[in-house]
């Protein structure tokens, strides 16, 4: 089970802060032209941003996994949501952009293949009103090295 937390700031704004059952905390806050005073993300935001997190997490575990040496994942969401309300995502498009050394990319497509279609809860669940699309690049980290 899953739990979090989510409390009003009171007037006369409409920010929130969220506390997660793992301990940690999260301002969220509406534009101003809805009262809010840009404090903090939009409930929405954070929706895509969880998304982007859950499945560029699995893009990692399974290169690491697949024997690859990556050293970096950059992932940029690229969103469309309804014009009226529930105004849901309608279509997303996940770009990424995986560093490390002599990377295939048939692995690197196969690792984004298996989040979206298996693992990534997150992405799964928006599937249901956005069409998700992926495109990813690949760079050579060869010349990197570590701090001592």
């Amino acid at each position: 089970m899953m739990e979090c937390t989510v409390r009003w700031g009171g007037p006369p704004g409409m920010s929130f802060v969220a506390e997660t059952g793992s301990g940690h905390a999260v301002v969220m806050d509406g534009a101003p032209e809805g009262g809010g005073r840009n404090l903090g993300p939009r409930p929405m935001e954070m929706v895509l941003i969880g998304s982007g997190g859950c499945t560029a997490y699995d893009v990692v575990v399974i290169l690491r996994k697949s024997g690859q040496d990556v050293r970096g994942c950059d992932l940029r969401l690229d969103a469309e949501r309804a014009e009226r309300d529930p105004k849901v995502f309608t279509r997303i498009h996940f770009h990424f952009v995986v560093r490390g050394r002599s990377l295939k990319p048939n692995v690197v497509e196969r690792a984004i293949k298996l989040s979206h279609d298996k693992y990534c809860s997150a992405s799964r669940m928006l599937a249901h009103t956005a069409e998700l699309t992926h495109s990813f690049e690949i760079v050579e980290d060869s010349d990197w090295a570590p701090a001592p």
